[in-house]
């Protein structure tokens, strides 16, 4: 327990330092001394006004959006006993895009927008679940437990449709609300202004996980092994799939769809910290959130005033960072 709260730590104040200097860094220079005053004393500043109107609500959905997509890429690990699995990997994030397309493409409201995407995040899951439950049943019958191929499966084919319906609504959208959709489908936290709900669900995940951290370092070795040593693997299988695929659909609605966090983050940890998830699992919390609030700052300042969408710093950061843990993993084996 002293390793984990060392780790834990470490992570939180990483965390508390990329959060800094997002309320720091961006195309209006606020002296660091000035942030720390602003931060814990509001004024009718203008630079007080550009801290907590604009940034600290988009950093900590940046932080909650990380968090939880690092969440979820380690539980869909997990599920699958694949270390290159990640959130999007059972047609999550398709699902969200089509709705929210749709939402747009209708001239609808932002609010109108999340909801969309939201819902179409929760259709996909709900799809995919109905599916695992039945070929699970149908496994069980025959005496098997590993639903995981066809999980996969039935997500990947599952994915390629959503993907083939946002191209199709990409080639009838106005030329108008292009740009917008494409920023929306690279991931964009420009219009993140809500970002309570994502952290407390954040929050509420990690305590809901963190109990049943010793039954899923037993999925690990196979469901066969697992439901002989008294885990109940279709009730986990099925807890850790609505969360993963809850958590992953409120991160889709805050931000769009944020490629890479999912897959790198979890993946990092375990090469340094092992693959205990009692310590996993709340690490991928703190480091997700900690990415993508950087990736975010640097979004937003590299080419400042003109932004960047965050998705496509996180591919730039988290392509060469995979490759090398790749091949560092590779070569230690």
């Amino acid at each position: 327990m002293a390793r984990a709260m060392r780790i834990w730590l470490v992570l939180a104040a990483l965390a508390c330092v990329a959060l800094f200097a997002a309320l720091w860094v961006g195309s209006s220079h606020i002296p660091a001394a000035e942030v720390i005053q602003l931060i814990f004393q509001r004024d009718d500043s203008a630079a007080s006004e550009v801290i907590h109107r604009l940034r600290v609500p988009r950093a900590m959905a940046a932080f909650a959006t990380g968090g939880l997509l690092a969440l979820a890429g380690a539980l869909m690990q997990v599920l699958l006993r694949n270390p290159l699995a990640d959130p999007y990997i059972l047609g999550l994030s398709g699902g969200s895009a089509v709705g929210a397309l749709v939402a747009m493409i209708l001239g609808l409201g932002s609010a109108l927008i999340d909801i969309g995407a939201f819902a179409g995040a929760l259709a996909s899951m709900l799809v995919v679940f109905a599916l695992a439950n039945r070929d699970l049943a149908w496994l069980q019958a025959a005496g098997e437990v590993d639903a995981s191929p066809r999980l996969l499966l039935t997500g990947v084919v599952l994915a390629a449709g959503w993907s083939a319906m946002v191209t199709l609504m990409l080639t009838i959208a106005p030329e108008a609300q292009l740009r917008g959709i494409l920023f929306w489908l690279m991931g964009d936290l420009g219009g993140a202004d809500a970002y309570g709900l994502a952290l407390a669900a954040l929050g509420v995940t990690v305590i809901i996980l963190y109990p049943l951290g010793r039954e899923l370092n037993v999925m690990l070795c196979g469901p066969v092994v697992a439901q002989s040593l008294g885990v109940p693997v279709p009730r986990l299988r099925r807890i850790v799939y609505f969360v993963a695929s809850m958590a992953t659909a409120l991160a889709v609605t805050t931000a769009g769809t944020v490629g890479f966090v999912g897959l790198v983050v979890p993946h990092a940890l375990r090469l340094v910290i092992g693959n205990d998830q009692r310590i996993l699992l709340p690490a991928c919390a703190l480091a997700g959130g900690t990415l993508l609030v950087i990736a975010d700052t640097l979004a937003r300042s590299v080419i400042a005033p003109q932004q960047l969408p965050v998705g496509a710093i996180t591919a730039a950061l988290g392509v060469p960072t995979f490759m090398y843990l790749l091949f560092r993993s590779g070569g230690r084996r």
